[in-house]
């Protein structure tokens, strides 16, 4: 991986990967990791990965959006979703800002990277995330010093959802079926040519995982 690009890995029924750091390194690495739960009906598909090198790119005023998936103005990501998405990477010069547009139907959050932006006049610097909500048309981002957030938006998702290590699944026997396939090997594949044994799966709990909605 290198900056503005993406790797996209869709598990589907399962998969298994690797995430190494190159030997020969600067010793800095950043970066973001997003999991998106496909919904019921792509969930069981077939395992995929997918590297973009080249992703569009929307201006408005003095903002510019690498937009990663979905799409943002008049830009729109090759890669592939499964429910109505968006999400961008945003840059502004110190001092800069503008308008995004933004789809009245989507719920939106906004996370700092670098620096320090003022969202509809919030000052949001890294470490939280913002949750700026739904029904919106458009989001003034201005930049203190120079800035870069991430914008993620889509439509709600409605589906309950148990979540438990690296399994995402609807119900807590699926995720005991999950990780007994994990730990035999029949299900997720092997990652040929990395050096080490596969990561074991931690103890169940000892209380039944329970699916949990977007609203708690």
């Amino acid at each position: 991986m290198r900056p503005g690009r993406l790797n996209l890995m869709t598990a589907g029924r399962g998969i298994s990967h690797s995430e190494e750091t190159p030997t020969v390194n600067s010793g800095v690495l950043q970066g973001v990791q997003l999991w998106v739960a496909l919904p019921d009906a792509a969930r069981a598909r077939p395992p995929a990965f997918a590297h973009h090198a080249d992703l569009p790119v929307f201006t408005a005023g003095g903002l510019r959006a690498t937009v990663i998936m979905g799409e943002l103005g008049d830009a729109v990501s090759p890669a592939t979703t499964f429910s109505p998405l968006t999400s961008a990477e945003i840059t502004a010069a110190a001092g800069a800002e503008g308008v995004v547009p933004l789809r009245a139907d989507f719920e939106y959050a906004v996370l700092t990277l670098d620096g320090a932006a003022m969202i509809d006049g919030q000052e949001l610097k890294p470490g939280p995330l913002l949750y700026v909500g739904e029904g919106r048309t458009s989001l003034r981002i201005a930049a203190g010093p120079a800035t870069r957030v991430l914008l993620l938006g889509g439509e709600p998702f409605t589906e309950s959802l148990v979540m438990w290590w690296n399994f995402v699944a609807r119900t807590h026997d699926e995720v005991l079926e999950a990780r007994a396939a994990w730990e035999s090997g029949s299900l997720f594949g092997e990652v040929h040519g990395y050096e080490g044994p596969p990561l074991p799966a931690p103890p169940m709990p000892i209380t039944r995982l329970v699916p949990r909605g977007r609203i708690r």
